[in-house]
């Protein structure tokens, strides 16, 4: 008897024959996954290395944050102004050209 893979193997020389076609799957149940054997009582992963604890962060000066917060809003909201004449002044500039 042949194994499964001879149906794919290349026919020999001269052979006109095709070999017999491979045998149907058989619809067997799903049984699950294979059970494990459980770990020794009070098994662990060995500690390869202890982490050094965290440090400690350096206060946060609220009232600054408050300050450069609204200077960074300041900073914004005057380019965008600036921003905004210019085009209004490109578009004046357009439009009158257009017209006149």
């Amino acid at each position: 008897m042949g194994t499964s893979d001879d149906y794919w193997r290349r026919p020999a020389a001269g052979a006109d024959e095709r070999p017999a076609p491979a045998p149907e799957a058989t619809n067997a149940p799903y049984t699950g996954a294979p059970r494990s054997m459980p770990p020794p009582h009070g098994w662990r992963p060995p500690l390869v290395i202890q982490p050094a604890p965290p440090r400690k962060m350096p206060e946060q000066d609220l009232e600054r944050l408050d300050r450069e917060e609204q200077a960074a809003t300041i900073l914004t909201k005057g380019i965008g102004m600036f921003a905004g004449a210019i085009l209004i002044a490109l578009l004046l500039i357009f439009c009158g050209r257009l017209v006149f």
